[in-house]
């Protein structure tokens, strides 16, 4: 059998990582102080890098699939397919300033410091998406044409307009301004560290949460692509089990009928006499997000209410025609 090789995220997202593949998959193994984790199958070998590579790595093809940030497969400009949003690691990319300030937005910035004639210098982890939301700005466009921000790093410059720099960042972003930079293009969830660090946000650039990827190629290979759409349909099923909640409950025949037609979350349901007469069991799975307002009815309508969270729910038809089209 072909083994196909799958990249997860180590840092930020690897805490998140981990639990969606503990639903997913019923063995999930890490050694201490390394890099391999291991699967209850032997066809996928995992390892763990930073969310920064992986879209590179996939896209070359030392890895068939991976994990990783939108934000991060838009900043190495990797031409990868996408194949699920995990809706974990939800953060946006945003420009903050020093909250004293008075700038609106960032194409105001750009405006007025250009009229005074003043370099404006912007630190960030993200060289090309920074380059590129520059010079999308109404302002930059004309004042400066199409010339690429100059780019700035220990090892390299890249760009000709020297008025508007992008410095690489090694991290502590928030802590540059006012006095190394002027303003930044940096993640966040909240914006308490931006707050806690006298910055304000005046523009997003993107929002991002994590994704699997794969490699055009691997999907290509008859053999790795049923494996690929094997992990497909596990993390599908984790990121659906998430939703939604499995319940279980006992009814009397006299409000069966009233059950079903006034819980509308109820779809499709299994529905079972018991074993004393006039008692049915009702079993369904609902949204989470609907769990609250049946609550009410349910104590006056039903009795015995059995929750269960599932670990996964696997919309195998679904995938099939995933798969064909």
């Amino acid at each position: 059998m072909v083994k196909v090789k799958f990249a997860i995220p180590k840092g930020s997202l690897e805490e998140a990582t981990f639990k969606i593949l503990e639903k997913a998959w019923t063995k999930v193994n890490r050694k201490e102080r390394t890099y391999r984790v291991f699967l209850d199958d032997p066809d996928i070998t995992v390892k763990m890098l930073r969310p920064q590579e992986i879209p590179t790595l996939v896209y070359y093809g030392l890895y068939d699939v991976g994990i990783t940030g939108n934000d991060w497969v838009g900043e190495t400009n990797a031409d990868v397919q996408s194949l699920l949003n995990l809706e974990y690691g939800k953060i946006k990319l945003v420009v903050a300033i020093p909250d004293n300030y008075k700038f609106k937005s960032f194409d105001d910035m750009i405006k007025s410091y250009a009229k005074k004639k003043k370099t404006l210098r912007i630190s960030s982890e993200y060289l090309t998406t920074a380059s590129k939301f520059i010079k999308q700005q109404k302002s930059y466009k004309k004042l400066y044409g199409s010339k690429d921000p100059l780019i700035v790093t220990p090892w390299l410059r890249l760009g000709t307009n020297k008025n508007v720099q992008i410095h690489l960042s090694f991290g502590a972003t928030e802590a540059k301004p006012p006095d190394d930079v002027d303003a930044i293009m940096d993640v966040t969830e909240t914006g308490t560290t931006l707050t806690q660090n006298q910055l304000k946000m005046i523009d997003t650039v993107l929002e991002s949460s994590a994704q699997l990827i794969a490699n055009k190629n691997s999907l290509q290979d008859k053999k790795k692509r049923e494996k690929i759409f094997d992990i497909v349909t596990m993390m599908r099923g984790a990121v659906h089990g998430r939703k939604y909640l499995h319940i279980y409950l006992n009814v009397k025949e006299d409000n069966l009928k009233q059950l079903l037609s006034e819980v509308s979350s109820l779809k499709k349901p299994t529905v079972s006499p018991l074993s004393q007469k006039g008692w049915y069991g009702v079993n369904t799975v609902i949204k989470k997000s609907d769990f609250y307002m049946m609550v009410p009815k349910l104590r006056k309508i039903a009795q015995g209410l059995v929750v269960h969270e599932p670990r996964q729910i696997l919309e195998l038809e679904e995938i099939k025609r995933d798969e064909e089209s």
